[in-house]
């Protein structure tokens, strides 16, 4: 993995982590949080999405959508864990 496909991930994380805050908890968590929230949430996108059939198709707009897709899944769990 060369240094250009390694910012490509943080920015993808950072925007896909950031977008996930705002839909579940009304805001982001910092620019850290952010990128670990996405980069987590892509790979339960990564996982889940070919099984379930689904494809958003490739480039840096399907990789944010989908990424942000996981990150909901994510702080969706998290949160129903924490209330728990």
């Amino acid at each position: 993995m060369d240094l250009t496909a390694i910012i490509i991930a943080l920015i993808i994380g950072a925007l896909a982590g950031w977008i996930a805050g705002q839909v579940v908890k009304g805001g982001g968590f910092g620019l850290i949080g952010d990128i670990i929230v996405g980069i987590v949430g892509s790979i339960i996108a990564g996982f889940l999405f070919p099984r379930l059939g689904i494809s958003l198709g490739g480039g840096f707009i399907g990789a944010v959508i989908s990424s942000a897709i996981g990150a909901i899944i994510l702080l969706a769990i998290i949160k129903l864990i924490k209330r728990a």
